[in-house]
This record gives structure tokens, C-alpha cells and sequence, in this order.
């Protein structure tokens, strides 16, 4: 279904930018509500179903493509004989509206634009792959973040962090926000299902997975990592996970933490603190980490650390006395290697 300029055929007024053209006339300092040129950076922006031409200009001058949505609009109401087609375009950022609209009717520019979430991403960074992908606004998305309860999801869930697959999803035009997170949640349930998670256990892996995505390295680490865990839950000592902590102060992109980070039994997600799993999940796992938790490795480790940041090595230790030993090993690692640090 093409795009239609306008809404009820109304007529359209520009009086705002013509006041401006006064002043500026005045002044004798109008800037351009336009850019010059064929643009600058690539940018993907999405047409969606449904969308009018004033729709397409907001979204081109949200996505930085063009100075001003009215510019790009009053040229549409000029060009009587173009239609869109809902779908992906590549363009580029600092187009002027002439070049903008000239690169959104051609099919060469067209493209297959997804949705693509990493083993171990974050929710927030879902949120803004959806704006920036699928032509969503940040409130849409937001909003349909929000509303917990609207994707079947167990009783008293009070977030989809952990709950949305990692996988590449296609971007569909038509899609509401609610329709991307509902697909996203429905596939996580699929994988569960197919690694023989019970529905009344879903909640309890996919927080454990979570921990065990954002703290193992290589793959063949996972099994172990989480039998540390376990270790640890079974004998009633504190997980002490850095990526819990850094997740409570906000910080998704990192596990290290501070002193004074750790000491702070404010953080609900400290589990140097707080004892027991994290109260939600921390990331969004994928299967290698819900294989992991469901088919830990045997073993009576109750400590790891990584000390080799290159390679991914990590020593598992029985005892505290053998992690010292290897936190040792990895700091001196760390001193032969001070680009990491």
C-alpha cells in the first residue's frame, strides 16, 4: 500500500516559515531551513504502514536527514504524483529535501533493515535498536516497554529485560512496538520450551542465564561459570557478580565495578550485599547460557576469574587461597598488557 501525502486532503498553511523569512529578511541574518547537497553519514529510516506525508517528513527530520520536516513536506504538496512504499531506505544524514525525497523513490535504496539483538544485550539497548531501526518513536517504545503485563508474561514480572530473545528480527512496517517485543518474548519462550524449561521455572532461568551471558567468556566457560554459581547458592554464600552490581548502578556495557559500588547495599542488583539470585534479569540470554543453567558442568568450583583478556582463559578454583592465586596471575597479566587497563 503506497503512502498518501496528507490525511483528508486539507489545505496547508506555512505561515510559521514565513513569518521567519520576514524576520529574517529584517535582520539580514536568515539561516537555510534546508541543507545543501546529497548528504553526509549513511542512516536507515523506516516507513511505516499507514504512515502520511507528514509522517515521513517528521521521521526524515527526526533521523537527521533533513534541517526541517515542513521544508520536506511543502516540497510533497508539489510533487502531486509520488507515493511511498512502506519499508526500509537507506539515505544519508544532511540531505537537502530535493535529494531526500529523489533517494526515497529509488528502488535502489530500499533495504531489508532488522532488528538485530547480541547474545547478552540490554534492554535500554533493544529499546533504541527498535527507534533507530523500525521507525518507532522513543515513547512508542518506552510505553510498550512499560506495560509488563501485555506479553503473557509470569505473574509480578515488572520488566522484559531477560525476556526478549536475542536473534535478528526483521523490520516490519506495519508493527506496532508492542507486535516487536511480543515476537521477541514469544521466540525466548520457544527456546525455553525447547531446552525443557517448565513454565513455572522460565522466570528463575532466564535470570540465572542473564547472569551467566554477562559473566562467562568463551562458550565452553558457560557450564562452568553457572556450576560456580550454583556452588555458590547451594552453600548460602553471596554470588558477588560484578555485572549484577554494574547493572543496578545502570552501567549495561560493563562488569567492572568500584569499592565503593560494591559496598553499597542500597543496589538491589549487589550481590556482594544480597544473597540469592538477582531480583530480575540482567541481560537478554541467549541459548548457550539457558543450556548452561539447565545442563551445568560438574565440578566443586567457587571461584573464576578471567586472566587472559585477549585469549578469554579463566582459571576456576576450589578454594579462596587457588583464586588468589589466579587474581594474581591476571593482575600481572593486566601489567604486561596496560592498553587493557
Amino acid at each position: 500500500m503506497a503512502v498518501v501525502l496528507a490525511a483528508g486532503g486539507g489545505a496547508y498553511a506555512f505561515a510559521a516559515p514565513k513569518i521567519q523569512q520576514v524576520i529574517g529578511a529584517i535582520s539580514g541574518a536568515q539561516e537555510s531551513d534546508d541543507y545543501s547537497g546529497s548528504g553526509t553519514s549513511k542512516v536507515t529510516i523506516t516507513i511505516k504502514q499507514g504512515d502520511i506525508g507528514e509522517d515521513v517528513a517528521k521521521t526524515l527530520q527526526r533521523s537527521g536527514v533533513v534541517k526541517s520536516s515542513q521544508v520536506f513536506y511543502k516540497l510533497l504538496l508539489t510533487s502531486p504524483n509520488v507515493q511511498f512504499q512502506p519499508g526500509s531506505y537507506a539515505l544519508k544524514k544532511e540531505m537537502s529535501a530535493k535529494s531526500a525525497l529523489a533517494a526515497l523513490q529509488d528502488e535502489k535504496n530500499r533495504v531489508q533493515a532488522s532488528i538485530v539483538i547480541p547474545e547478552g544485550t540490554a534492554l535500554q539497548d533493544i529499546e533504541a535498536g527498535m527507534v533507530s531501526k523500525a521507525g518507532l518513536t522513543k515513547e512508542e517504545v518506552s510505553s510498550a516497554a512499560a506495560d509488563v503485563q501485555a506479553y503473557g508474561l509470569p505473574a509480578g514480572t515488572t520488566t522484559l529485560e531477560g525476556w526478549l530473545f536475542p536473534a535478528t528480527y526483521p523490520i516490519n512496517p506495519g508493527w506496532s512496538a508492542k507486535q516487536y517485543f511480543q515476537s521477541m518474548v514469544d521466540t525466548m519462550k520457544q527456546h525455553l520450551a525447547a531446552a525443557g524449561v517448565a513454565e513455572a521455572d522460565q522466570e528463575r532461568v532466564i535470570i540465572f542465564a542473564s547472569l551467566v551471558q554477562k559473566e562467562a567468556g568463551v562458550a565452553a566457560d558457560f557450564p562452568k561459570v553457572a556450576r560456580v554459581f550454583q556452588n555458590r547458592l547451594d552453600q548460602g554464600m553471596a554470588l558477588q557478580s560484578d555485572a549484577t552490581v554494574a547493572y543496578g548502578t545502570g552501567n549495561t556495557h560493563t562488569v567492572t565495578t568500584t569499592d565503593a559500588e560494591r559496598a553499597d547495599a542500597g543496589n538491589k542488583y549487589n550481590t556482594y550485599q544480597h544473597k540469592g539470585l538477582p531480583p530480575a534479569p540482567i541481560s537478554n540470554p541467549g541459548d548457550v547460557a539457558i543450556k548452561a543453567v539447565t545442563q551445568p558442568a560438574s565440578g566443586s568450583w567457587l571461584y573464576f576469574v578471567t586472566v587472559n583478556l585477549e585469549t578469554g582463559e579463566t582459571v576456576f578454583s576450589d578454594t579462596l587461597p587457588q583464586h588468589e592465586a589466579a587474581v594474581a596471575q591476571f593482575r600481572a597479566w593486566l601489567r604486561a598488557h596496560p592498553s587493557y587497563q
